[in-house]
Parts: structure tokens; C-alpha cells; sequence
């Protein structure tokens, strides 16, 4: 029977516990969300949504085809321009999502007879880009620049070393000013992606590698994601001009997909102008992250101290983490469950993304359901 393994693999997921489903949300739903990456509370945000409408009534529903023919317009150029300024890049190169964003900057950058040093902690479209590229792969501890002096010191030829910014888990940052540090003592380039960390860390939102002093360096790309901070869809890469300009003649995912949608790029650069007059969001962000962190660790949670805007709440079991989580649902708060295999570390946890909007009272409220429904 064709496909007859899916039916075995299927009872294997329900036996677990690990099995996934979709949840068609309402436009305007009841539950207080913090489960969305919507980290500055921009995805409705009026001047977001008016740009994304303005763009489609500019220049239609879609881009029409890939970057190299059709698909770049010159709102993708403006865009482009005003995120490398803002994040202190000299090039950016906009993507139709960080996964395509991730996929090329790894592929693009580790050529056959490479070596590509990943943190254990990495999300999936970066394992996914190692796993495509054609360079050898080696995975070290997480956030170790010990362990990243050890694995680049095995290789004499180029490497580059990959890593989140902003671990999607636990919410903890990596230490980049160290791990660039140890790219450099062996000639190294670093690829970090700052998908948590744009919007919420750094100067008035700038990003991680901003905040580390490493924007603009000549051996550091960023990639980042338009759908969390900036309220849109889509993905960039941020760097050198030549880096840039490697990847647009280079990158798979790039020259063989369709270009991001009008609106997508209309609601993220009206969204980056707002972040840039309002830099207080980012700051409001990392408050609120720190408020849940200690109002949950004080009603005994165990609860991962946020280095960004992600609060990470363990949970005993991945059953247990999927009863707690429709429990918070039921009790009107929508809370992220992580569980194997999308935690490395095979912990089951509730993800609470701290919104730059909640209000104390809010904050109180989402507290209060998740003590009342801890299994």
C-alpha cells in the first residue's frame, strides 16, 4: 500500500503524546495571546495594516514572480535600504520568510570543502540549511565558544560558524561578542539568525548583533525574520555589500522563489518606521518578559530567566505540556507548547511571548491561568 508507513508513524505519534494539529483561530478572538510572536503588538497596528493595504492597491496581491524577473519592486528595494540602516548593515536582501532567508545565507556561505560550526541549540531552518549545504558539519554544545574554538581549530580551510541570536526555547541569547571573538582567531565567518532578537533587543530594537557591537563587521551576516516584531511576513539577510551580492547570484532560495508579496513588504516597512519613532516598544518588551519571569518563578514555576521576550515554562511530560496548554486555552489564555522533537534538550515547556502591549492587569491574568491549570 503506498504510504502505508504514514499510518505507522502516525499511531507512533499518538502513543507519544507528540501528536500536531491545526487550529483555525477567528478574526477577533477572545483569548489574550501569548503565543503569537507578535512582540512589539504591531501585526494590528494601524499604520502596519494600512501599509500592507496601500501596497496591494499599489502593486497587486502578489510579486508576480521571482526577485531576478518580476518580483522586485521598488518598495522591496526601499525596504531593503531602510533595514540595513536601521540594523547598521551595508546590504540587505529581502526574502519570502526567514526559513528561505536562513536556507540561503547557510548554503550560500559554507561551499563544498567548508565546515560549518552549528550550536545545538539552533532552530530547524538553520539544521535545515546545514543539511543542504555541501560543506562538512560539525554541532557543539550550546552558547560554548570553548567548543567552537575546538571545532574550528580541527579544519584549515573556511568555516563559518551558525547560530541563533535569540534561542526560540528557552528565549536565552547567545554570547556573539565571544563567538565572534573565537570566528576571528580562526579566520572564521559568523552567521547568526535574530529572528527573537530584532524589535527587542539592542538600540531602540536594532538586534542582537547591534547590541553586541558586531553591526557592520566585515565577517558577520544577520538573518531575521519580518513576521515577529515587524507584525509581516518574510525574511532578510543583512551584511556585506559583496555578501549580498553573492547571494543574489548564489542562493537557491532567493533566485528560484517568488518574490514577497507587496503587502507583506509595505506592512513591514511601515512597521519598521513606527519601531524606529517609538523605541521605547523594545525596551516594554524586555520589561514585560522580565515581570512574567519573576511573577511565575515566584509562584514556584520553573521558568527560564528571558534574555529577549521569550519566557520558557517547564512542564513534566509532553502530555502534560499539551493538557496545560488547552487548559490555559479553555481558560481563555493562548500559551506556546514546545515538545520533543522541536526541543533539543527534550524538555516539554509552555512558550509565553512577552508583548511590548500587555498590561499589567494582563500580565496578572495570564499568571493567574497558568498557576490554575498547572498539571
Amino acid at each position: 500500500m503506498a504510504f502505508g508507513w504514514i499510518d505507522e508513524q502516525a499511531a507512533a505519534r499518538r502513543r507519544a503524546g507528540l501528536v500536531r494539529t491545526l487550529r483555525p483561530r477567528p478574526a477577533d478572538s477572545p483569548l489574550l495571546d501569548l503565543a503569537s510572536n507578535d512582540y512589539l503588538g504591531l501585526a494590528r497596528h494601524p499604520e502596519v495594516t494600512e501599509g500592507a493595504a496601500a501596497a496591494a492597491r499599489r502593486w497587486g496581491g502578489g510579486a508576480t514572480g521571482s526577485r531576478l524577473v518580476t518580483g522586485t519592486t521598488e518598495l522591496h528595494a526601499g525596504l531593503e535600504r531602510e533595514l540595513a540602516a536601521f540594523c547598521g548593515f551595508e546590504a540587505a536582501l529581502v526574502f519570502s520568510s526567514g526559513y528561505a532567508a536562513n536556507l540561503a545565507a547557510v548554503t550560500a556561505l559554507a561551499p563544498h570543502g567548508s565546515l560549518i560550526v552549528s550550536d545545538a541549540g539552533n532552530h530547524a531552518s538553520l539544521i535545515d540549511g546545514c543539511r543542504l549545504a555541501r560543506a562538512a558539519t560539525q554541532v557543539v554544545a550550546h552558547a560554548a565558544p570553548d567548543a567552537v574554538r575546538k571545532a574550528l581549530g580541527t579544519h584549515t580551510g573556511d568555516a563559518v560558524l551558525v547560530s541563533d541570536t535569540v534561542f526560540s526555547v528557552d528565549g536565552d541569547a547567545a554570547p556573539l561578542a565571544r563567538f565572534a571573538q573565537a570566528c576571528r582567531e580562526h579566520g572564521a565567518g559568523l552567521v547568526v539568525d535574530d529572528a527573537h532578537g530584532l524589535g527587542v533587543l539592542g538600540d531602540g530594537g536594532r538586534g542582537a548583533a547591534h547590541a553586541a557591537g558586531l553591526a557592520g563587521a566585515d565577517d558577520v551576516v544577520v538573518t531575521l525574520t519580518l513576521s515577529k516584531s515587524l507584525g509581516s511576513q518574510g525574511g532578510a539577510v543583512l551584511g556585506p555589500a559583496r555578501v549580498i551580492d553573492h547571494l543574489v547570484n548564489a542562493a537557491r532560495t532567493f533566485i528560484f522563489d517568488t518574490g514577497l508579496a507587496p503587502a507583506a513588504a509595505g506592512a513591514a516597512l511601515a512597521a519598521l518606521r513606527l519601531l524606529r519613532r517609538e523605541p521605547e516598544r523594545a525596551a516594554r518588551a524586555r520589561a514585560v518578559a522580565a515581570e512574567l519571569h519573576a511573577r511565575l518563578t515566584a509562584a514556584g514555576h520553573e521558568a527560564v530567566r528571558p534574555d529577549a521576550a521569550v519566557v520558557s515554562v517547564r512542564a513534566p511530560s509532553p502530555e502534560a505540556a499539551v493538557r496545560w496548554a488547552a487548559d490555559c486555552r479553555t481558560a481563555g489564555l493562548a500559551v506556546g507548547c514546545f515538545r520533543p522533537p522541536s526541543v533539543p534538550d527534550g524538555v516539554s515547556r509552555l512558550r509565553l511571548t512577552a508583548r511590548a502591549d500587555l498590561s499589567g492587569a494582563q500580565i496578572e491574568r495570564a499568571v493567574r491561568v497558568i498557576g490554575e491549570t498547572r498539571p
